[in-house]
């Protein structure tokens, strides 16, 4: 157990708090350890159905703990360094964006480094109107991890991202929301309510089908669209036997509002 991390489910939904608020939630090795685990357990977690991933205090992720990092730099071997991409930032950003249940970003402030790649491996970004996003990577002379190279480009495109990847400043929520980076901005008090209440939406509707469509947009980006249409059809296939399709269609037969069960 661990202080850095809050983890609480509510019924079907799961909340992830980073929980380093004098640290702006930045990255140290017990938070990494902390969020790696915390995000394969919700993964594997069946009874969960939405998850939130936010902060506490005025930021959401501040990306890797740089004052660690610079001690690291002068005792530790660099293989050894870097190996934290393998052993947490990879995982994490793998868990989030292929877990089989949408995943929530609740971004309650900056979000920098591979705390802005975190939000971008979600599902869902809702943004404070306080939120930023800066992804630093470059300006401290490293390329980037955490899935933004493959996440960033296909939220805003791929001149965009290398202009966001190679000069980065910070983004203001309304320039983050017109750029494609967000979904929604709500005032920084509304956030928690408006997280919540979009997760107990999505908590109630089909699971299997919300995993399935996270796979095949998944698969469609990397394979041509023969191919993508064959693994429309497996996923079809797969959601169309479960119990949530016959119950839905025999709903809108009686012309009753479904009841999804996620599986």
């Amino acid at each position: 157990m661990t202080d850095v991390l809050l983890y609480d489910v509510a019924g079907d939904v799961a909340t992830i708090t980073l929980n380093r608020p004098d640290a702006m939630n930045s990255l140290n090795l017990e938070l990494k350890d902390a969020l790696r685990d915390a995000v394969a357990a919700v993964a594997a977690d069946q009874s969960v159905r939405a998850v939130v991933l936010t902060g506490s205090g005025r930021a959401f992720c501040a990306g890797q703990d740089l004052k660690e990092h610079a001690e690291a730099l002068q005792s530790v071997p660099l293989d050894q360094i870097w190996q934290t991409v393998g052993e947490h930032y990879t995982p994490v950003a793998t868990a989030l964006a292929t877990m089989p249940k949408p995943v929530i970003a609740a971004v309650n402030g900056i979000a920098a480094g591979a705390g802005a790649s975190l939000a971008f491996a979600c599902d869902f970004r809702l943004a404070a109107d306080t939120a930023g996003f800066n992804v630093g990577f470059s300006a401290i002379g490293l390329s980037a991890d955490t899935g933004s190279t493959w996440t960033l480009p296909r939220l805003v495109g791929r001149a965009k991202a290398v202009e966001i990847l190679m000069m980065p400043s910070t983004i203001p929520a309304p320039a983050a929301l017109d750029l494609g980076l967000v979904n929604q901005i709500v005032p920084a008090a509304e956030l928690p309510a408006a997280a919540a209440e979009l997760a107990a939406r999505l908590a109630t509707g089909p699971t299997v089908a919300y995993g399935a469509i996270k796979r095949a947009l998944a698969y469609s980006a990397a394979h041509p669209l023969e191919a993508s249409l064959g693994f429309e059809g497996e996923m079809m296939a797969l959601t169309g036997a479960t119990e949530d399709h016959r119950n839905a269609v025999a709903s809108f037969v009686a012309k009753e509002p479904p009841t999804f069960r996620g599986r």
